[in-house]
């Protein structure tokens, strides 16, 4: 799903060539259809099962944005010369990165690449997010994220994300916090890789995001496609990458190149 930024985040479904508005259909009854065809999408071959959120087997182990580096980034092995594509790797990776805070479940540490700042963000059902560092790769990125997960939480609670908005917090008093606590691990960094490698953000500008959520569940029950391959109900809201029934949540990220039907049963 596709996501803008507005007043309350605006989704779009891409199915086909069709470009469905999900926000227009909120309190609406809908239906998804699973109709038993995978695509890579990479390759495009048809596939028994997808890896990775969409991938053939091949391209799962032979591409680079498949690698457990991207999972690890503190992992990236493209300097080693061990990268799968390098030239993946440059456009990718080899290009700066953000280190943030984000509300989600509560307060976490992530990163994400320049470009995909909000992106990222509303991926995550973050309802705040602030950049804390601008860094040259995302190696760097990886190991300053490392740092603070001694202190924080790097994964967001799915679960209770969708169960409703975290409390509020004060971003930047965290981020002052977690400045002191991993001094000493920075100046390593600094002096390892550079000054200009990694560059602190003192006065970047809080997000706030609001989802189209008309009611959150008090438990979260989730769908699967390939169990159940017609899902639906009301549609109560959209968090994240997760569309909210009265009868159920489903993530749709999980489901990169299934072949799906969207209809309304009123």
């Amino acid at each position: 799903m596709k996501t803008q930024l507005e007043d309350t985040v605006r989704y779009t479904m891409l199915l086909g060539e069709h470009e469905i508005p999900l926000n227009d259909y909120l309190g609406r009854q809908l239906q998804l259809d699973f109709r038993g065809q995978i695509h890579c999408i990479h390759c495009d071959r048809k596939i028994n099962k997808s890896f990775n959120q969409g991938y053939c087997y091949p391209c799962f182990r032979r591409l680079a944005q498949c690698d457990s580096c991207i999972v690890s980034p503190e992992k990236c092995h493209y300097e080693a010369g061990t990268c799968r594509e390098p030239q993946w790797g440059e456009q990718h990776c080899m290009v700066d990165h953000v280190v943030y805070l984000a509300n989600t479940s509560g307060v976490k540490v992530g990163i994400t690449r320049g470009s995909q700042v909000p992106t990222r963000w509303m991926d995550q059902g973050a309802t705040q997010a602030k950049p804390i560092f601008r860094v040259a790769t995302r190696l760097y990125s990886g190991l300053v994220e490392s740092l603070f997960k001694s202190h924080i939480a790097d994964k967001t609670h799915w679960q209770a994300m969708l169960k409703g908005d975290a409390e509020p917090c004060d971003l930047e008093q965290v981020r002052q916090r977690l400045m002191q606590e991993c001094a000493a691990g920075l100046d390593a960094l600094g002096q390892e890789f550079g000054i200009q490698a990694i560059t602190e953000l003192v006065s970047e500008p809080e997000t706030h995001i609001k989802y189209p959520v008309l009611e959150y569940p008090t438990k979260v029950s989730s769908f699967n496609l390939d169990k159940t391959p017609s899902i639906g109900g009301t549609l109560m809201g959209i968090k994240g990458q997760y569309l909210i029934f009265d009868s159920g949540v489903i993530n749709m990220r999980k489901y990169g190149g299934y072949h799906i039907s969207l209809s309304t049963t009123e």
